[in-house]
């Protein structure tokens, strides 16, 4: 997890951010990238929405905020690889929001 300076970079790594490729004039559109982790993109697509309440209020945000069910689906596993970057660096656990304001 050291190499990466940005949840981006670790994005793009298990291939859950875009790429656009362009020549000249012509950009043909966005894609996966060619080189990707497949096994860590596997990992985080794994987990579905029901499975997890705070998968599941992030998805009805998305949904809320006007994008597809595909398009929210396809948003859960970026979130959690910024979710898996946040919390690496001071090696404290997930605490989810709401589970945060209920102790407090």
């Amino acid at each position: 997890m050291g190499r990466f300076p940005s949840a981006a970079h670790l994005a793009s790594y298990a291939g859950l951010a875009p790429a656009t490729t362009s020549s000249g004039t012509s950009i043909p559109g966005e894609h996966a990238p060619g080189s990707r982790n497949r096994q860590l993109k596997r990992a985080m697509l794994l987990p579905r929405v029901r499975t997890l309440p705070a998968s599941r209020n992030y998805y009805d945000r998305c949904r809320n905020r006007g994008k597809t069910h595909t398009q929210a689906l396809l948003r859960l596993p970026r979130h959690r690889i910024s979710v898996l970057f946040a919390t690496r660096g001071d090696g404290t656990f997930y605490e989810s929001r709401t589970a945060a304001a209920a102790v407090a």
